[in-house]
Parts: C-alpha cells; structure tokens; sequence
C-alpha cells in the first residue's frame, strides 16, 4: 500500500481547474439521486404501462442500486489507478446510454436491465466524483465542498419527485428518463475540461480482487432479493447465498494476501479494522437504511391507498426532502466552530429513528399536515449529518487512497438501498399479504394498483416499527464506534482523526 504524504500522493494532469471540477461533479451529484427519487414516483405509472407488479417492478429501482453499489469499489481504486477524470467520463457515458435506454424500453424486463447499465455508470460518476474532490480540496475547504456536496445531493432528492411527478402527469414517464439522458450528455461533455487527478504510485490492477467483490456482492444482494420472494430456505435463495458467501471469503484472503507480498488491493481491509473509519460508514449505511424505504415507497402509498397524483405525492415528499437540501451546509458549520462530528452523527440517526416511528400516524386520506411532523424530522436527520460522513471519513486516508475509500463509503450507500429497498418492500409484502390472503393481490396494492387500503396501514405500520428498531440499534453502534480512540496500527498511513483536516499552506477554494 503506498504510503506517500498527502500533500505529494495526487498528481493532476492539464493544470488545477478546482471550481470547475466543483461544477461538474456537483452537476453528476444533484442527477444521479434524481433519477433515484424521481423513478419511485414513476413506478405505479411504469406498473400500469408495461403491465408489471411485484419483483420485476421494483428491479426497476433496485437494478440501480445493486448494479451501482456492486461497482463503486471498483470504480473508486481505478480511478487512483488510472486517472479519476478518466472513470468519471466513462461512468457519465455508460450511465446516459442506459437512461437513454429507459426511457425506450418496450417490456420492464429490458427497463431492469437498462437501469441496471444506467448503475454500473452511475457507479464510476459517484465514486469518482467524491475522489477528485478529495483530492481537489484540503483542509476546511474541503468540509466545505463536501458539504456543498450534501446539499446538492439533496436537491437531487428534495426536486425529484416533484420533477418527476410533473413530468409523469404531464406526458409520461419516459420523459423523466429522456430528461436524465439530457443532463448525462453535459456531465459527460464537462468532465472534457476538467483537470486529471490519479495517484503517483500505480500498480497493477487487482483483477482477482475486483472479480470476486463484484460477483460476490451482486450475489449477496440477489439473495436477499429471492429469499424475499421465495423463502430464505428454497434452493433459488440457498445457491446464490452460498456462492456468495464463498466468493467474499475469497475476496478478503485476496486482499490480505495481496497487502503481505506489499501490493495494492482494490481495498485495504484495514479501512474496515478502524473502529473510528467503520464508525462513519456504519454511519452512512443508518442515513440510508432510514430514509430509503418511505423515500421509496410513501409514493406508491399515497397514489394507492389515498388516490393522490403523482405529482402530489412528489410535492408531499418535499417535506422530507427539503431538510436534506438546507441542512448540510450548518451541519459543516458546526464541525468547523468544534462541534464533534460524531455526536452529530448519532443525533441525526436517533432523529431518523424518531421520524419513522412517528409515520406510524399513517393514514388513508392523511393529509400533507399529517404528514409534516415526521417526513421533516426525518429529513432533517439525514440533512445534519449527509455533508460531513465523507469530509471526516476521507481524512483519515492517504490522498493516494481516496478513490478507494470513496468507493468504498459509496459501496456502503448503494448497498444501503439496494438491501433496504428490498428488504422494506419484502415485509410491507409480507405484512400485507397476512392480512389480505392473496400473494397476487398484496403485489398489486403495493405497486399502487389501489384496494385494501386499511390493511395497507397496518402493513406499513409493522415495517415503520421495525426501520425505527434498526436505526435505535445503528445509532448505539456507531455511537460506541466513534468513542473508541482510533488505533495507531489500524491504518499506518492514515491520519486517524475525527476533527476537519489540518489547514494546508496552499488550498483551492470553492
């Protein structure tokens, strides 16, 4: 593993063109959770138009999410290797050529698999983007940009559904894709004129290692989805669960043994070692595993079960949205004025937990004000803390490592909603279908089909109770994560520290 200072470990090529490399990854930013927020708005349209419900409906937004989460890794090390800029441009025309086909597809089975292309692009924008930004930016500039960041990623998310809804009721759902497409061919055209950033020190890529992660986690990730839908003890769940299972063990003895013989592995396992590093991540996943699942699915709740439009239920989730939007930029602030980033940290999990157990008010007919309380306590979580996970995280590694620990917190979050995405679809499905006795009929009432809308309460109220015990457990975890002094083996060319990075004599700002 290299072990070069921070301040010589990125090399840019073509000149620093810091503001400009802001602008366009900014841009890939505020996109790529549109086209994640806004498609869930879409679904119950997409179901009744290409004749879709259940499984292969939500591959639609969890193709995304486990093609993207399976690749960001990947991505992430390569970009050290060879050149940042470069994996963003190949990610920007991967991601517009799959949204491209999107918005043409003729049957939901080819919309899986054009949203699943649209992932593997959307991996190497998000992972890239993050790296070059950290290896762009030092110091409190660096919590600033990062916080920008958050704040873009929530006008992604706050805008999306709003967009999208508008664009759905107007002239229908292939228009939310072609605007995406729209937007992918100017990220793709910026990123022409931005500087190159790779790390000094390039060694051979870890083929095997990348081989194996990628596999091993697209199984992990297809397992859950089977075992939701076939049981966690039928041979389609088994099979790949084991598959699985034996490819990651062979992933981490790759990676060990590749950091005894001195070579770079596509990740130093060691980042997980970290008690403070695995805190951030852990983290990262509880900001996802709370917001994903209302984010997702509160839409298809409110067209099915209170007749709302699409676009009323994309307005409806501004209120949740909103808060992620407005709130990075004070949770950076609060950083830099010596406020510790982990008691924000825990505070924005615990409010995530409260938030949804509040939406256990749900009700058919609720109306926006209903709904108010909890979609802003939880957006408002999830908006404190977004901006400063990746600033605090990032600083503990090497600038010639940044991509990979970037991928690897951007690994975190895709997986984060890929498994919660199906996960929380699994027990709504299973909650409702006890209660109504029909496999076929629970699967079109969550698709937003409409009927039983009293036993879809109760189902939504089952899930809420159990999101709200997950993300009670997360904060405790990472709450005794972060305590834990940082260990001086944990990561011997690190820079074990929680609080902003020390100021560097040269800084590019913003």
């Amino acid at each position: 593993m290299a072990t070069e200072p921070q301040t010589s470990a990125a090399r840019e090529v073509g000149g620093s063109r810091p503001t400009f490399t802001l602008i366009v990854v900014l841009l890939g930013m505020l996109t790529l959770p549109m086209a994640m927020s806004g498609t869930t708005v879409a679904l119950p349209r997409i179901g009744a138009d290409l004749d879709a419900s259940g499984t292969a409906l939500q591959w639609v937004v969890v193709g995304y999410f486990l093609a993207a989460s399976s690749c960001m890794l990947v991505a992430g090390s390569l970009g050290d290797l060879h050149g940042r800029r470069r994996i963003l441009t190949l990610g920007a025309a991967v991601y517009t050529a799959g949204t491209l086909a999107s918005a043409l597809a003729p049957h939901v089975l080819l919309l899986d698999a054009a949203r699943i292309v649209s992932g593997i692009g959307a991996a190497g924008v998000m992972a890239s983007g993050g790296s070059l930004l950290a290896a762009t930016f030092t110091g409190p500039a660096r919590t600033r940009v990062f916080a920008s960041l958050g704040t873009t990623a929530g006008l992604g998310l706050a805008f999306g559904p709003t967009f999208s809804g508008w664009l759905v009721d107007a002239v229908g759902w292939r228009a939310t894709f072609l605007s995406y497409v729209a937007v992918g061919a100017v990220i793709l055209l910026g990123t022409r004129l931005m500087s190159e950033s790779r790390a000094d020190v390039r060694p051979q890529v870890d083929k095997a290692g990348a081989a194996t992660f990628i596999a091993g986690l697209a199984l992990a990730l297809f397992t859950v989805t089977q075992g939701s839908k076939s049981g966690w003890t039928s041979p389609q769940a088994l099979l790949p669960g084991a598959l699985a299972l034996a490819l990651l063990i062979a992933f981490v003895r790759t990676e060990r043994h590749l950091l005894g013989t001195g070579r770079r592995p596509i990740l130093d396992i060691r980042l997980a070692r970290n008690p403070a590093f695995a805190g951030w991540a852990v983290g990262a996943f509880g900001l996802g595993a709370g917001t994903t699942g209302a984010l997702t699915f509160l839409p298809t709740y409110l067209q099915g079960a209170s007749g709302a439009s699409a676009r009323t239920a994309g307005l409806t989730l501004l209120l949740m949205t909103v808060p992620v939007l407005a709130l990075p930029p004070l949770g950076a602030r609060l950083v830099n004025r010596g406020v510790p980033a982990r008691h924000l940290l825990v505070l924005s999990l615990l409010l995530i937990a409260a938030g949804n157990a509040w939406l256990t008010t749900l009700h058919p007919g609720i109306s926006a004000a209903g709904l108010a309380g909890p979609l802003l306590t939880i957006g408002a979580g999830q908006g404190l803390s977004i901006g400063i996970v990746d600033a605090q995280a990032l600083s503990m590694v090497p600038a010639s490592e940044v991509g990979m620990a970037s991928g690897f917190l951007n690994t975190v979050r895709g997986g984060t909603g890929a498994v919660m995405l199906t996960v929380f679809g699994a027990l709504l499905l299973s909650a409702l279908e006890s209660r109504i006795g029909s496999p076929n009929a629970a699967a079109r009432v969550t698709a937003g089909a409409g009927g039983h809308p009293l036993a879809f309460t109760a189902a939504w109220h089952v899930t809420l109770w159990t999101v709200t015990a997950l993300m009670t457990l997360l904060a405790v975890l990472t709450h005794t994560l972060l305590k834990t002094r940082p260990s001086r083996t944990a990561h011997r060319s690190s820079a074990l520290h929680e609080s902003p990075v020390a100021r560097p004599t040269k800084e590019p700002t913003p």
